[in-house]
């Protein structure tokens, strides 16, 4: 596995990190035992980076995480998150009480006293960005976290937060379908010094290995959410994904590892994080940093998946109400 630096002065890590939110069962049910056999296959490839959260499966996510780092004894570089608050009214809270306190909360479960990288997983809009990276500042000058980064925001946020303190990392939704980040987001964390993880880099699973049927998700699964996997978006998006799925069988490689490749091309500050709960499905793109595409392909790809080809917005009305937009 290629290794890639996780901001300035950050550690280096695989080039590919896997995002562990399915280990709390959002995408299907799931067991521990699966997630910790999808974990020793992660690091089976070279992966050294997992990227986890206090809200994923309640908990869930992060103590299995933690019993694997008990077992196992590996050190992989770890990142998690706060600032989502659960509830029949969903809030964010970047108080510095909050993320102190979810903080030790993450520790606990991961069975560490320090985290490589914190996130807040929104900004807190009423909250001034200033101070929250001096909240977050401090943590680091303690040693409770080697480095902190923010997810889901825009280009003026990182840049007011890096003044303060570096941020280390920003983690935003990008891939094939969701191309905002490149009007502005990843030239700047580029010229910061700030690596970009790109999250759901497979399209939430629309790049998967076999081609997803929105229809056999369970009711209330967060898919059925997305305006992309509508009955009204899903086969008009169907139809692109197809082609570039066959595309993708031409050149020998999966449609999850041809798209991955892709978003590793954009950037060696880029580090993304896809997710899965299940090893099988994870030998699909695991061996993604390998693949160098050709001028050939990016002008293919780009023919078969254009900018702004998606139907349909990545999150429905009530899901962005935390998201920051810009341009």
């Amino acid at each position: 596995m290629q290794q890639r630096q996780l901001g300035a002065n950050g550690p280096m890590v695989s080039a590919i990190g896997l995002g562990c939110l399915s280990f709390g069962g959002l995408f299907g049910a799931t067991t521990d035992d699966v997630s910790l056999r999808c974990l020793d296959a992660a690091w089976d490839h070279g992966i050294t980076f997992l990227d986890t959260a206090n809200i994923y499966g309640a908990g869930r996510s992060e103590t299995v995480v933690g019993e694997w780092l008990r077992r196992r004894k590996h050190r992989p570089v770890l990142a998690t998150k706060a600032s989502i608050v659960p509830g029949p009214t969903r809030r964010i809270d970047n108080s510095a009480p909050y993320l102190r306190a979810e903080l030790e909360g993450s520790l606990k479960r991961l069975g560490t006293d320090h985290i490589d990288l914190f996130y807040i997983h929104r900004h807190e809009a009423a909250r001034p960005i200033e101070e929250v990276a001096d909240t977050l500042a401090t943590l680091v000058r303690e040693g409770k976290i080697g480095g902190y980064g923010m997810s889901e925001v825009a280009p003026y946020t990182l840049e007011r937060a890096h003044a303060v303190h570096p941020v280390r990392a920003i983690q935003n939704e990008y891939s094939l379908w969701t191309r905002q980040p490149e009007l502005g987001l990843i030239q700047r964390c580029a010229s910061l010094g700030t690596a970009f993880v790109p999250f759901s880099p497979l399209a939430r699973g629309a790049f998967g290995q076999t081609m997803l049927d929105p229809a056999t998700l369970t009711p209330g699964e967060f898919r059925t959410q997305i305006p992309r996997f509508s009955a009204e978006n899903w086969p008009r998006n169907k139809t692109r994904i197809e082609a570039f799925r066959a595309y993708a069988d031409d050149r020998g490689h999966s449609p999850a590892a041809l798209a991955l490749a892709w978003v590793l091309a954009q950037g060696l500050h880029l580090i993304p994080i896809p997710g899965t709960r299940t090893a099988a499905h994870l030998a699909h793109w695991a061996g993604a940093s390998d693949i160098t595409l050709t001028p050939e392909d990016h002008s293919e790809i780009a023919r078969l998946l254009p900018v702004g080809w998606a139907f349909g917005d990545r999150y429905d009305d009530d899901q962005t109400t935390t998201v920051e937009r810009y341009c």
